[in-house]
């Protein structure tokens, strides 16, 4: 062996001849969960809370990368043993407010102040964004993810990843692929047809590779056609990188031992977070050849020339401060671009400054801000909507406001060492006796309810209370709507959600809907913006809301009714067998959101793909040859419009800046980059 070699950027080849292949072996397998369980058992580790980290090798100066979680914001421990310094990392709206948005220069800014945090943290790699279609509403993840639209969620992934690599950190574009539930996501084997795959699951990763080349892709845990995607060589080799060009790494999501040989040989670079197990499975087979030691090389050179890109390699010292002011300004004015407003009956918002309001459900004093699991960020503070309709000078009812602070005291969700690193549900609804909103009716200008749903990683969702309201809440926007209508007095439904709920069967009841999601730590006052009417909402909707869970394609090809224990992992061959469970048809094909709504004969949808208001109005051209259109402004207030045509030879959205009064601007329509 040569001496004195030290890895650099161009002689990653000699660095490789000088590896044992013991220490090849080491450098595809993970460091373990010792970053993330840092804040448990005291590891010293160079970002406590992290999702994982890569082996050193000091002797050739190949040092440990640092990678972290990060959808919404990233996710790392906010507080560190014998520090008084605290961490803390924005909390930014999740990724379906994002895509509804639809502003790519939105998204671009988001994704690049996520990406100064982690660089100033000394996190080299953000696990994020997720990407996978939401195919069925009752995903558990559909919050982190973008769309039903392959081209919407491709765009919002490149500007996202675009964002967060102009700070010098790399992406890691996620879940590849279909893995589109949670229930027994482990060992789940999606079952699709090939060009439905092409078209509706993979086209999206495609954009986001051609246009924004991410420095690596998580290959997800589930079955594809009967192979695991991390030991797919069709998907990871065939596909990703001599298809479409892709020249990056490929990791594991973070999955236990495998076949480690059969995901090298299918390209899969890293395991993570990795077992010494995988180490000595690694060294015993290229011994007995039953791996190449070239396939294994391969796979080592990728990761080296991943180190070599990274803050870590170069030098970079964190400053561990970077600007959480100037970043939660970000996170308001994305949340304020992606809230939707859904209803305006006869105009009701904007609400004057001056008026009182009472504020019903848990959700106006307790906003969710984001989902939980690896989706989750330790934010420096949440501002409810209640604080945020106060600072826009509404006041909140003071009397149903401490009932509800009361109630939320004493109602808290249990405090566990899982649910502090990855978040947690709300407390409990609060029961509303008539009398109470007939009160608060009589001393109120106007109610707002707020509706809350949480979900995240490791389950799916439900129908019963659920994607369905509970009779509680039913009973609740009844009540309140009686009480104030009989008054002559508005009612507002804001629905603080991260996924999709029935809207159907009381949308009528309320005078305004708007549609929240999770939007980041600063929702209240995002919200609060766009109820006094400083802002103009401009949100439109990612995904379409059905009447009826059931008329959904996907419905009865989903684990709606599954409640076994251990839904993350149900079994690797007790449940092989199991529909919806061991193994999911993707019988419904392209019929996936508004594909099968806006076909004739389906049935009506009561939001469909694309849908949200305005408080102004606007005239749009039709397409000219070009793909452009031009936008004109034609009601009494600025407003931005999203322009959407999403089939035919014109496919592609678009945008516009602020628009006055009588102002027009010509939009060219973000439309695919062509491939092979």
């Amino acid at each position: 062996m040569a001496q004195n070699v030290t890895l650099r950027q161009d002689n990653i080849d000699e660095v490789l001849s000088e590896l044992t292949l013991k220490e090849k072996a080491t450098l595809v397998v993970g460091a373990g969960y010792k970053s993330m369980l840092a804040g448990m058992f005291g590891f010293k580790v160079p970002v406590p809370g992290a999702a994982g980290m890569t082996r050193a090798i000091p002797r050739l100066g190949i040092p440990a990368i640092v990678l972290s979680d990060g959808p919404a914001g990233v996710r790392i421990e906010p507080k560190r043993k014998g520090s008084k310094d605290t961490f803390y990392c924005t909390g930014f709206p999740i990724g379906s407010l994002l895509s509804s948005t639809w502003n790519m220069e939105m998204v671009e800014m988001v994704g690049s102040a996520i990406g100064n945090e982690a660089l100033e943290y000394g996190v080299d790699v953000l696990l994020a964004p997720g990407m996978n279609i939401h195919r069925n509403p009752l995903c558990g993840r559909n919050f982190e993810y973008f769309s039903e639209d392959p081209l919407l969620s491709g765009k919002t992934a490149a500007a996202y990843v675009r964002g967060v690599q102009s700070q010098g950190v790399g992406t890691s574009v996620k879940h590849f692929a279909a893995n589109n539930q949670e229930t027994n996501r482990f060992w789940n084997d999606s079952r699709v047809d090939e060009a439905v795959l092409r078209e509706i699951y993979l086209s999206n990763f495609e954009i986001a590779v051609r246009e924004a080349k991410p420095w690596t892709v998580m290959a997800s845990y589930n079955r594809l056609n009967g192979v695991h995607t991390q030991e797919n060589k069709w998907l990871l080799t065939d596909v990703l990188r001599d298809e479409w060009g892709f020249d990056g790494l490929v990791m594991t999501d973070w999955t236990g031992q495998r076949n480690t040989a059969h995901q090298i040989e299918a390209g899969c670079d890293l395991m993570e977070p990795g077992e010494k197990a995988q180490i000595n499975e690694l060294v015993k087979k290229v011994r007995k050849g039953e791996l190449k030691e070239s396939d294994l090389d391969i796979c080592v050179r990728r990761v080296m020339e991943l180190i070599v890109k990274t803050p870590t390699f170069k030098g970079y010292r964190p400053s561990l401060s970077p600007d959480l002011k100037v970043h939660a300004e970000i996170a308001r004015e994305a949340a304020e671009e992606g809230i939707v407003l859904l209803k305006n009956e006869k105009g009701t918002l904007p609400f004057a400054k001056g008026k009182s309001v009472a504020l019903f459900g848990v959700g106006s004093y307790q906003l969710l801000a984001g989902g939980t699991g690896s989706g989750h960020v330790h934010r420096p503070y949440i501002v409810n909507l209640d604080e945020g309709l106060e600072k826009e000078g509404i006041h909140v009812l003071d009397f149903l406001a401490s009932q509800y602070k009361d109630h939320i005291n004493k109602n808290q969700p249990k405090k566990t060492f899982m649910s502090g690193m990855l978040g947690s549900p709300g407390s409990t609804e609060m029961p509303l006796p008539q009398e109470t909103a007939l009160l608060a009716s009589e001393k109120a200008d106007a109610a707002i309810i707020t509706i809350s749903r949480q979900a995240g990683e490791g389950g799916d969702r439900h129908l019963e209370g659920d994607f369905l309201l509970t009779d509680l809440e039913k009973g609740i926007i009844a009540d309140v709507c009686n009480a104030f209508h009989a008054r002559g007095k508005k009612v507002v439904v804001v629905l603080n959600i991260g996924g999709v709920i029935e809207t159907a069967s009381w949308k009528d009841l309320p005078d305004v809907i708007l549609l929240a999601w999770q939007p980041g730590q600063e929702g209240g006052n995002a919200l609060a913006r766009i109820i006094s009417g400083a802002v103009n909402p401009s949100g439109k909707l990612p995904v379409t809301f059905p009447v009826d869970y059931f008329d959904i394609p996907s419905s009865k090809n989903f684990p709606y009714d599954y409640h076994g224990k251990g839904s993350m992992t149900a079994g690797k061959d007790k449940d092989k067998d199991v529909r919806n469970v061991g193994y999911t048809e993707y019988e419904e094909g392209f019929d996936v959101g508004y594909r099968y709504f806006g076909k004739p004969g389906s049935p009506k949808a009561s939001y469909e793909f694309g849908f949200g208001l305005s408080y102004t109005a606007f005239e749009v051209s039709a397409p000219d040859k070009n793909n452009c259109v031009t936008v004109t402004n034609t009601g009494k207030v600025p407003g931005k419009e999203v322009v959407i045509i999403m089939e035919g030879v014109h496919a592609g959205f678009g945008k516009t800046h602020l628009l006055q009064p009588g102002e027009s601007e010509t939009l060219q329509l973000n439309s695919v980059i062509k491939t092979n």
